[in-house]
Parts: C-alpha cells; structure tokens; sequence
C-alpha cells in the first residue's frame, strides 16, 4: 500500500492514535502539531492524503486548507471539526476539502472515508483506470488528468467536492441517480440522512455547469434523484 498520508492535529493523544492505526493499516503516516507546521509539509512533500484539523494553534485548518489551494495542490484533504450543521459543513468543503469527520469519530468511519478518497483520486492501487479517460456530456468535458473541465470554450472552476460530484454523474449519464446513492458512491460514508448535502452540490454545479448556457445538462427526477445526459436536439 504505502500511500502517504499526513496528520495535522495539535491534540497528541488523537494524533498518536491515528498514526498507530494508519500505520497499522499498511499507510506510511508523519505528523504535524500546528498550522503552520502542517502547510510547510504539505507544500514541501509529496502526500496521497492529509487529515487536517480545524482548530489548529499558530495557524487555523481553514487558512492551511486555503493556502495548499491556492498553491494549486490538490491532494485529497479530510477535515477533522468539531462542526456537525449542514452549513458550516458546507463551508468546509467549499473551502477546498475532499470530505470531513466530525469529532469524535470510529476509527472505522475514518478509514472507510480515506479508502474512498484514495480511490477517487486514483492514488496506486486503484486498479479501474477510469482516471485516465477524458469524459463528456454534450459539449462539456472533463479531463481527470488535469482536473479540467470546460462547456464550449469557456473553462469551469470547480471545488474538489463539486468536480467528484461531476465526474460521478457523467460516467453515470443517462442514469437517474437517488440522493443516497450519491452520498454513497461520491461522499463515501453512509451521512445518516444528510440527504440536503447532495441537493446543495447539484445547486452548486447547475450555476456553474448550465447557467449561461442554451441547454441544461443537470436534470431533476423529482421523488428519485438527479441525472446528466446529452441536450436534446
């Protein structure tokens, strides 16, 4: 296995404990106990995935998670908060995560979340070799190579949970897709109900993927769940 995944986490205790199952796991784990500590390893090495936490002293998870983002460093991130509301679980993954664990969280829960991530983002040992294909829907593309995605010529921003969602939908065109499918499949952990999660993120995507365009590629299927496919002529 030996993915690298670093821990940023100012409470000892917490952080040894998750070196010693990582480790135990077959993942090489290192460890920073501050903010600031944690961005110079994260920008300075190479890392399949970092678990970082909020309240962090010298500098705050937030302003680390922005400052790898704004380096354009997209390693998969898991936040570690205290935060359970939708909103500010919102904010979280728009501030660039992957995904977040609220506290006090299984063991279980973690590693089923890291697995998923890994494998999303195609780190060795995801054998589906689904990363390298260049996917489309009409006339938009992405590329999961480069994380790019464009409508026409015009090139679309998308946060890291955005373009998993995206992605997801479009290797499933055509499909209608239930809400819990999707926290499933693309959250990776079963969110006990926190259904909303998706309806926020196909909001998101449709002002970024079909406002502004002539035809919608984001459909409704009102009582089952959402689907993309190809505009009718």
């Amino acid at each position: 296995m030996n993915e690298r995944i670093l821990i940023v986490e100012d409470e000892d205790k917490i952080a040894r404990v998750l070196e010693l199952e990582l480790t135990h796991e077959g993942y090489s784990a290192a460890r920073a106990a501050d903010g600031e500590q944690g961005l110079a390893l994260a920008l300075d090495e190479t890392w399949d995935l970092i678990l970082l936490d909020i309240m962090l002293p010298k500098m705050g998870g937030f302003e680390v998670l922005k400052k790898i983002r704004e380096a354009d460093n997209f390693v998969p991130i898991i936040l570690l908060t205290a935060r359970n509301s939708v909103p500010e679980k919102v904010e979280g993954l728009d501030s660039g995560a992957n995904d977040y664990v609220t506290k006090p969280f299984s063991i279980e829960e973690l590693l089923a979340r890291i697995r998923n991530l890994l494998r999303l983002s195609g780190v060795p040992g995801d054998q589906s070799g689904q990363e390298e294909e260049t996917c489309s829907v009409g006339d938009l593309t992405v590329d999961p190579k480069t994380q790019t995605v464009r409508r026409g010529d015009k090139t679309i921003e998308l946060t890291p949970r955005e373009y998993d969602l995206l992605l997801y939908l479009i290797r499933h065109k055509g499909a209608v897709l239930s809400r819990e499918n999707i926290l499933s499949d693309v959250w990776g952990f079963d969110f006990m109900g926190d259904t909303n999660l998706v309806d926020v993120y196909i909001r998101y995507l449709r002002q970024k993927i079909d406002v502004g365009f002539k035809k919608n590629l984001i459909h409704t299927r009102r009582g089952v769940g959402y689907l993309i496919k190809e505009p009718s002529p």
